[in-house]
């Protein structure tokens, strides 16, 4: 996060403010003689050793999320409310010490791809102000992208956190539904919203996003990791791509660009697929062109049925057409919408991951006034159906196209999120040290399951995550033993012992059930004292097998011993 302390950060984003001077990405500014007494007493904690994980960071939060003392305004002045309590993951930001400088412009009721639909001012993009932002989550990413502040608050139901991502060159993160809550947040189509961040990298979105998840008992559709999260993708990673006729939409500029990033990730070692996007496209269709569209009307059909003068025209007409949509139609949708799930499982069982555009051109402000409706929907082509579909997606820059920034999104099944950061940093070069998954459980292992050795496989395939080398305490003896293939038994000897190499490898509670349910004897796991004072599960050998193999001890590490042999 920054390097900064809280005051000097709060100052650097006001000159940045000034500098910048585009006061249409705002709705409120908080006073800066406000934040800058907030900063001092943040300052102040984190001097008395006070953990703090985002302290001296600043952030924004589209106006559609709650917070406590500034008007909500949803990007309608008539339907303004001042709320006096925190959006959940407003308040999990500011208890982590992050500071917020202000409420973001937005489409209308989160209703649109465009960043244009708002009584607030039409918010241009960052850098080609003659173009459009992208929405609804306008004024969140223009704030990053000026670096104005260090990440900001989004929402997702069509593509929101996505496309003005993809607009601006910076990150945008869109978990798996339900993992950040939503309470506090003016719904869109409620079971298919969630809160996103904004970023210029993935390691500051990341930890932004980290602190915002974990489940709210005020907000029914949030959750907590699955027993089977995995933690990353087995190795090579199987990487779907859309076939040709999926990729007709793009100009030959930003289809090259997209090739690039593919080959990128080829050259990474991904295994490329391509196959047939036609069905996940179809889904995406029911969100505005088919019933699912009452949830919208749902949300706030009721206010836009008074006329307020302040709607706006191409968002009124949307939601409030839904008003007519009959039950059964609804009803109809679901079921079709379940099928396409099941589709998508099917893809997702093969792949690991779906790489596409996030977005379809990057329009002028003025084409967008002239077909406000077919360029905003064209703007959704690879986005719309992923909340639907219950996926989870990652928006990073991938060069440029068009004469502006071009952007892919890596898109995973519902709690793959890890898969989807670890292949948008390849895109973007960056190592992601945190894991997205809470919790997990360590496991060290000496032999045959080390990288490059022949049982590894059984590690990744559950979805295990290497977290680095370790050493043991200087307590532990390694024989060779006769098995196949080829592998150590470690024991306990404090009297002839030594510090032996191992790795340290992360992986969820069922997964080490179902690695442990297929030990074969031997081995066995427990508690393995390291060098550092930690205790870890590790293999452990029982003794009386240890005695008919080779004492190896003395070469410190399986690798080493096998090296010695050849």
């Amino acid at each position: 996060m920054s390097t900064l302390n809280a005051v000097d950060r709060v100052r650097a984003a006001y000159r940045r403010l000034e500098d910048t001077d585009r006061p249409e990405a705002w709705i409120t500014l908080r006073p800066e003689e406000e934040l800058l007494a907030e900063a001092k007493r943040l300052d102040e904690r984190v001097a008395d050793g006070e953990d703090l994980p985002l302290a001296g960071s600043v952030f924004a939060v589209k106006d559609n999320i709650d917070v406590a003392g500034l008007p909500t305004t949803a990007a309608c002045p008539s339907y303004t409310y001042t709320p006096d309590r925190h959006a959940t993951a407003v308040a999990r930001l500011l208890d982590a010490g992050a500071l917020c400088l202000g409420k973001t412009n937005l489409d209308q009721f989160a209703t649109g791809l465009v960043g244009t639909r708002s009584p607030y001012g039409t918010v241009r993009n960052a850098e080609l102000p003659d173009r459009i932002s992208g929405g609804s989550s306008s004024g969140s990413a223009v704030v990053v992208a000026l670096d104005i502040v260090d990440f900001a608050l989004g929402t997702d139901t069509a593509g929101s956190g996505r496309v003005p991502a993809a607009l601006h060159g910076i990150v945008g993160l869109k978990p798996t539904v339900g993992l950040v809550p939503t309470t506090g947040v003016v719904p869109a189509a409620r079971p298919y919203d969630c809160v996103t961040v904004f970023a210029r990298t993935l390691a500051v979105a990341l930890s932004a996003l980290t602190v915002m998840t974990g489940p709210d008992p005020a907000d029914p559709r949030s959750g907590s990791w699955p027993s089977d999260s995995r933690f990353a993708a087995a190795q090579p990673v199987r990487l779907a791509v859309p076939d040709e006729a999926g990729l007709a939409p793009l100009t030959p500029a930003a289809r090259a660009a997209f090739d690039a990033a593919v080959d990128r990730l080829r050259a990474e070692g991904a295994v490329i697929t391509t196959i047939d996007i036609a069905p996940l496209l179809a889904a995406a269709s029911l969100l505005y062109d088919g019933a699912l569209v009452a949830e919208r009307y749902a949300a706030v059909g009721a206010f836009l049925d008074t006329e307020p003068t302040d709607a706006d025209s191409v968002v009124a007409g949307i939601i409030r057409a839904a008003r007519e949509i009959p039950a059964h139609k609804l009803a109809a949708d679901l079921e079709r919408l379940d099928h396409y799930r099941a589709g998508a499982r099917a893809v997702f069982a093969q792949h690991d991951a779906l790489l596409l555009p996030t977005t379809v051109g990057h329009p002028t402000l003025a084409e967008v006034a002239a077909d406000p409706v077919g360029v905003n929907s064209r703007l959704g082509t690879y986005t719309n159906f992923v909340n639907l579909l219950d996926l989870a997606a990652v928006a990073a820059p991938a060069g440029s196209a068009d004469g502006g920034p071009f952007g892919v999104s890596v898109i995973t099944r519902a709690f793959d999120d890890q898969i989807a950061l670890d292949l948008a940093a390849q895109l973007t070069g960056e190592h992601l040290d945190a894991v997205y998954p809470k919790g997990g459980i360590d496991l060290v292992v000496f032999g045959a399951h080390l990288r490059g050795q022949p049982l590894n496989h059984q590690l990744t395939d559950l979805g295990a995550r290497y977290a680095g080398e370790v050493r043991t305490a200087p307590e532990y003896r390694m024989v060779a033993l006769r098995t196949e293939p080829a592998k150590p038994g470690v024991v306990r000897d404090s009297a002839r012992g030594a510090a032996l190499a191992g790795e340290r490898w992360t992986l969820s509670a069922a997964a080490l059930g179902t690695f442990l349910a297929h030990l074969p004897a031997p081995m066995a796991l427990g508690p393995v004292l390291l060098d550092n004072g930690d205790q870890a599960i590790g293999f452990h050998c029982d003794p009386e097998t240890a005695a008919t193999g080779v004492d190896i001890t003395r070469h410190r590490s399986w690798t080493a011993y096998l090296a010695h042999r050849s």
